[in-house]
């Protein structure tokens, strides 16, 4: 069967899943999108996806659904690319709709396969890291803000030709690489979400400002020293994120340049990125939960179960946790709690 010949279901039309499925349509695959809502699945049938940014300006109309149960047919391929917190009331709708040799593509931020595994059977589930930026300007009006690529490969077995077709449909969007190690990409783009998705919910500030304060710069190594114990022990072999920064590395040393270094490392991250606006921070301004369970819930989960230390991970959870549910405030203020009073020198 040649890839084009495939039927493609994107759920999920925001930013990555919009744009992912524009790129798609575009090089003349099959595809179909569900939305959340009537009326924008109306508008990507009729007006279209306008898509801006680095990938190029253009605008494509596809079928598009306000729910699963609109699908008409089964699919060989589905890219879920909802928020983590939807993503299992989603994968109980896809039983009906993914072929019994269909694939599911998990395209969330953290480590969510094994949850879909449950609800779909492993063999259906592919991971996916996706190391491009995207926004939503408004309703089908999606920007590309960064060039980069995906990453794919199964989490309990080899690659396989499958899993190569996979990666030539994406790089229809960006470049796609496989891998036998989709855990370790996973885990080391976790880290980063847990040091800075989660720490901007808590504060509300930009990185940036965020991580101008030794104080929090502390608190970022922390993160990073007890997820890190606990992926040695999960026997996770962690890549380099970004193809640069080796979290092994990173906190090896405890002599005073070691410490300048990582701090220095830290301080570089938030003047390049200083405008950066944590995405979990954004789903607390607009009333929603975050996808903290599968950032720093993952690491406590895993961490406690094998007796490992991850009080600040856990400090974390509970605090955005009692920030949703409007126990706590967002604010700089929650560094000062006790828990993080070891951070004070």
């Amino acid at each position: 069967m040649k890839n084009k010949d495939l039927s493609i279901l994107v759920v999920g039309a925001g930013a990555i899943g919009g744009i992912t499925a524009a790129f798609l349509k575009r090089e003349g695959y099959n595809v179909e999108i569900v939305c959340k809502y009537e009326d924008y699945a109306r508008i990507i049938a009729t007006d279209g996806i306008h898509v801006t940014g680095v990938g190029g300006d253009f605008t494509i109309t596809m079928p598009a659904w306000s729910d699963v149960k609109d699908v008409k047919e089964k699919k060989d391929l589905v890219l879920l690319a909802t928020k983590a917190t939807e993503m299992i009331q989603a994968a109980r709708e896809l039983t009906r709709v993914v072929k019994d040799d269909g694939q599911v593509v998990s395209m969330q931020n953290g480590i969510c396969e094994d949850d879909l595994a449950e609800v779909l059977g492993k063999e259906k589930i592919i991971g996916c890291v996706t190391g491009w930026g995207a926004t939503m300007i408004a309703r089908a009006s999606l920007e590309m803000t960064s060039t980069g690529e995906f990453i794919v490969g199964y989490t309990d077995r080899p690659a396989d030709p499958r899993l190569y077709d996979l990666a030539g449909i994406l790089t229809s969007v960006v470049p796609a690489a496989v891998t036998d190690n989709i855990m370790g990409h996973l885990y080391a783009k976790l880290i980063v979400n847990a040091c800075i998705t989660s720490l901007g919910a808590i504060c509300g500030l930009y990185l940036g400002k965020m991580l101008s304060v030794k104080k929090i710069r502390m608190i970022f190594i922390q993160i990073i020293r007890e997820a890190v114990a606990v992926s040695d022990a999960m026997n996770i072999n962690l890549e380099v994120f970004g193809g640069r920064l080796d979290f092994h590395k990173f906190i090896t040393g405890k002599k005073l340049t070691a410490s300048m270094r990582r701090h220095l490392t830290i301080l570089f991250i938030g003047f390049r990125y200083r405008r950066l606006k944590s995405s979990s921070l954004q789903s607390l301004e607009r009333g929603k939960p975050t996808e903290v369970d599968y950032f720093n819930g993952y690491i406590v989960k895993n961490g406690l179960s094998r007796n490992i230390d991850v009080t600040v991970n856990s400090a974390i959870t509970t605090m955005i946790h009692e920030i949703e549910q409007k126990k706590r405030n967002i604010s700089p203020d929650n560094f000062n709690d006790p828990v993080f009073a070891r951070f004070d020198n």
